[in-house]
């Protein structure tokens, strides 16, 4: 049974646990806030009321905290209304949801909005993150529901439908159609989601774009773009992926101007298609084209393989045909593949996971998802830039099992993309939270390594380079990259650049062809925590030292015990108190180890341990056992306290307790360096020697409930709060 002390773990297992059930997935999308859209609007119904969400209220604290709080002038006059006090006849979606429904109001998220008009592009995935048979007239009851991927897990959002207006209208985004509401209630949704409207202000459209797909988004220059990029767009299309590109404005009050191509500049544009033809003049090779679309619906590319250009005159009728060639002014249009990297600046590809779309036809990714945290002073270790402390971040065991089927150069070689994405940092900026700084390497296994699932350690990663690693640390959301390995085991350390920066996040992995990863675990265990028996036989000289020096502690409090019907034999006992003093007066004497001594509550705990006949105290048997595990401990102590601080560093506790013959994973660490670290992330010898304790007596209680050995326990309250009570 886990022993989870904090709250955070609490809950982890709790979701660990719901997505054993199926919780989070497509079919089964965890319930935000814990409210069950169905349950909800049955009760409104039946008792003839609409719904007010009290957990996002019509309030100051849903618009905001700064520009938006409650000192601000913007908030004054806006009131929240329901679209039927706004329109005499609203609708939820007007004759098809499309680009033309989203217009941007009073807040800075063009960045969602062009998402949600990129979304409206593909009706499928519309209608999944806007589940249909909603309405303003069947069984309408003011309540509303939208569907969000938020870090690994599908959730289900419900709002009531209180939109923010100013003298009428609607203050944030609204549609050309003036009594249509969908996107100005799906905006509410992914505010909530976030805490609030103004956590909205700032972003990159490829992160509601994921938001809406589970997908990963792949950025890339096209200065600087890959050899095999046209393969790459080509294989994205194949798997359904969402595509955009752009041409970056140098002046940004230049946004959207047209240039003398009919290309517009600060703009976003879809791709659509990739194709080749293989033109009449041609006779040995084939033209590569791109097909993009303009969301204006108009305005197109007036260059080569533009609608009415000369070059369509070179391929047949057959081929104009299945490349779709419309003269029409529609916004979509074709240009060739070397044109396009001429002019655009930057692409962005969301790669879509296995369960985005059902259609069997529809190539799709492999995906890994990993849940992860970085610990202050524990798993928090920071960039390869710290040696110290860099090999104690979470460290995932990649394994790539098949070869792309087409390599490049004849090189047998596996292609996957790596995202690491940080989790939770727009919902915490009103706590002052920003991005951190973030970024992996990759390391290949050594073949006598492979299937070993134990966490590299220091001398590792200081003997061997990485084999792969993302570009940059940046201050992303997600950190995305492509890479191609051959077939092998491999290690990705995901970190903040800094060390010491906490904070949780996700790892994903997705390949073309199988691969797994998983967190690196070690197993859990420990050497001989069951005390062996005393040795029948004379008393040695050390022996007789303890003896001595038990007896000038115990002295005059030594307890009488009966040991058999016919009499009673003297056997000295020293309580918690007592075993401080006996500790003290011999730690004193070791100078070098410059500590102040044991607490109370440290020779509390060491006499849980210790105490097998459930008296409380301490005999002379169980005394000696104890002083000679505190030897053995300060042996380790002193070797981790090399310049006699009288503290190791959190980071090398891990080592420590390894030393000391427990095996733990990664999430126990964690809850060791939170319980036993001081401010300065350092463990005295009193702390060092409680957690050994702690640990040892846990063990030993878990061994005797296990009577089965299959490693799981059952316990009652009683019981469960009795082990942990007195240990």
């Amino acid at each position: 049974m886990p022993y989870t002390p904090s709250g955070f773990f609490c809950d982890r297992l709790i979701r660990e646990r719901e997505r054993r059930d199926g919780e989070g997935s497509l079919s089964k999308p965890l319930r935000f806030s814990g409210q069950d859209f169905t349950i909800l609007k049955q009760e409104c119904i039946q008792k003839k009321s609409l719904f007010e969400d009290d957990t996002f209220p019509a309030s100051v604290e849903s618009l905001g905290y700064k520009e938006l709080g409650h000192k601000s002038n913007k908030v004054k006059n806006i009131v929240w209304k329901r679209p039927k006090d706004i329109s005499d006849n609203p609708q939820f979606i007007v004759g098809g949801a499309s680009r033309t429904d989203i217009c941007q109001g009073d807040l800075g998220d063009c960045w969602l909005l062009a998402a949600i008009a990129s979304l409206t592009l593909n009706e499928k995935l519309l209608y999944r993150v806007v589940p249909q048979d909603q309405s303003f007239s069947d069984n309408y009851a003011g309540i509303f529901h939208f569907q969000f991927w938020r870090y690994g897990d599908w959730v289900d959002v419900v709002i009531d439908d209180r939109i923010p207006t100013f003298n009428g209208q609607l203050v944030f985004t609204k549609s050309a159609e003036r009594n249509e509401f969908w996107s100005a209630l799906l905006e509410k949704a992914y505010a909530k989601l976030h805490g609030s409207y103004e956590a909205l202000k700032g972003g990159n459209t490829t992160e509601a774009m994921e938001d809406f797909t589970g997908g990963v988004t792949e950025f890339y220059e096209l200065k600087e773009a890959p050899k095999e990029l046209y393969k790459i767009m080509n294989k994205a299309l194949e798997r359904g992926s969402l595509m955009g590109c752009s041409i970056d404005s140098l002046v940004p009050a230049r946004f959207e101007t047209r240039t003398a191509t009919g290309l517009v500049k600060g703009h976003a544009y879809s791709v659509t298609a990739v194709e080749e033809c293989k033109p009449s003049q041609h006779k040995d090779s084939k033209v590569r084209l791109v097909r993009l679309r303009n969301p204006w619906g108009q305005v197109e590319w007036n260059g080569p393989w533009s609608d009415n250009s000369k070059e369509w005159t070179t391929i047949p009728k057959a081929e104009k045909e299945k490349l779709q060639h419309q003269n029409a002014e529609d916004g979509e249009f074709w240009m060739s593949f070397e044109d396009f990297k001429k002019n655009y600046t930057k692409i962005e590809i969301c790669n879509l996971t296995p369960d985005a779309l059902e259609d069997d036809k529809i190539h799709k990714w492999t995906v890994s998802v990993n849940e992860g945290r970085w610990v202050r002073g524990c798993s928090a270790g920071g960039c390869r830039n710290y040696p110290d402390t860099f090999w104690t971040n979470p460290q995932y065991r990649l394994r790539l099992l098949e070869e792309d089927d087409d390599p490049e150069d004849n090189e047998m070689a596996c292609s996957f993309v790596v995202a690491l994405m940080q989790k939770n940092r727009r919902k915490e900026r009103k706590m002052g939270a920003n991005l951190f700084t973030i970024g992996f390497a990759i390391y290949e296994v050594p073949k006598e390594m492979h299937g070993n699932k134990q966490h590299m350690q220091k001398e590792f990663f200081l003997f061997n380079s990485s084999k792969a690693r993302c570009k940059s640390y940046i201050n992303l959301r997600e950190v995305t990259q492509r890479f191609r390995l051959s077939p092998g085991e491999y290690v990705i350390v995901p970190s903040t650049y800094e060390p010491h920066q906490e904070g949780e996040f996700i790892l994903r992995v997705f390949s073309e062809k199988r691969n797994t990863s998983e967190e690196i675990e070690n197993r859990i265990e420990a050497d001989h925590p069951v005390p062996a028996p005393a040795s029948a036989g004379e008393e040695s000289e050390e022996d007789q030292q303890f003896r001595t020096i038990f007896q000038q502690i115990a002295g005059d409090v030594s307890t009488w015990k009966p040991v058999s019907a016919g009499g009673t034999v003297s056997e000295m006992e020293i309580s918690a108190n007592e075993l401080k003093n006996v500790l003290n007066r011999v730690v004193s004497k070791h100078k070098e180890m410059n500590t102040e001594g044991f607490s109370l509550e440290s020779c509390r705990s060491m006499i849980a341990l210790m105490d097998m006949d459930g008296t409380g105290r301490l005999n002379l048997q169980e005394f000696r056992h104890l002083w000679n595990k505190i030897k053995q401990w300060q042996g380790i102590f002193k070797h981790y306290d090399s310049e006699q601080t009288g503290s190791i560093n959190s980071y090398e506790m891990r080592n420590a307790v390894n030393d000391a013959g427990f095996r733990l994973n990664n999430q126990l660490y964690d809850i060791i360096t939170m319980r036993y670290a001081n401010e300065n992330m350092n463990i005295d010898f009193d702390s060092f020697v409680s957690c050994l304790v702690r640990l040892e007596g846990m063990f030993r209680a878990f061994q005797a409930f296990d009577q089965d050995g299959d490693g799981t326990i059952r316990l009652s309250v009683l019981e469960w709060l009795q082990l942990t009570m007195y240990a």
